[in-house]
């Protein structure tokens, strides 16, 4: 990319592919985290770094754009919340609810519709069109690659992944899954079929 003048870019309002940027810690996630920890428990360190991988790809579609990059990391930490503050299968809506209530309740300013949305269209399998589509789609690109372990990657190098995953290892997150789909659905085929109900987006 560094050989094609930038003109080219220009031209066919195109922009060169940003580089992947790990950030070992983001003090905003931290934050949000921390009211949380005891509901989550044990499982914390496991889907704290699945967020801080599903916020490293997003970003990388964003172009590491700062004006994403609060908001990214809050519809992150709170996109599968509702599985540990709810104990629901079908955890969109009330990790949504959770959300655009913390934004309000302490005054982050963020655009409720756009959090809403990063969440609740995070497991559409189909491209998402419409209202704030890049920062959108951008999240449900982040999660798509992460929850399939890298084997759909989005048009991101498998090098890219295998940094963004070395940096933060899977600690057994997507197991965790498993367990709660089991635990909350009494067998893990019953919980499996209640989450693809509850969260699948076509």
């Amino acid at each position: 990319l560094n050989s094609i003048p930038s003109a080219f870019f220009s031209k066919w309002k195109l922009c060169p592919v940003s580089e992947i940027v790990i950030k070992l810690e983001r003090s905003r996630v931290e934050e949000l985290f921390a009211p949380y920890k005891q509901v989550i428990g044990e499982d914390l360190p496991g889907y704290r770094n699945h967020v801080y991988r599903t916020i490293t790809y997003a970003m990388y579609f964003l172009n590491n754009s700062v004006d994403y990059e609060q908001l990214v990391e809050t519809a992150f930490v709170y996109h599968d919340i509702g599985l540990w503050s709810d104990h629901e299968l079908a955890y969109l809506e009330p990790s949504e609810a959770l959300a655009v209530a913390d934004n309000e309740k302490y005054g982050w300013g963020l655009n409720a519709d756009v959090l809403r949305g990063a969440i609740h269209w995070h497991h559409k399998v189909f491209r998402y069109k419409g209202p704030n589509q890049n920062v959108i789609e951008a999240c449900r690109k982040a999660d798509w690659i992460d929850a399939t372990k890298g084997k759909l990657r989005k048009g991101m190098s498998k090098a890219a992944i295998a940094n963004v995953e070395a940096a933060f290892p899977n600690l057994g997150f997507h197991d965790t899954l498993l367990r709660l789909a089991k635990d909350y659905g009494g067998s893990t085929l019953v919980g499996g079929f209640k989450v693809m109900r509850g969260i699948m987006k076509w």
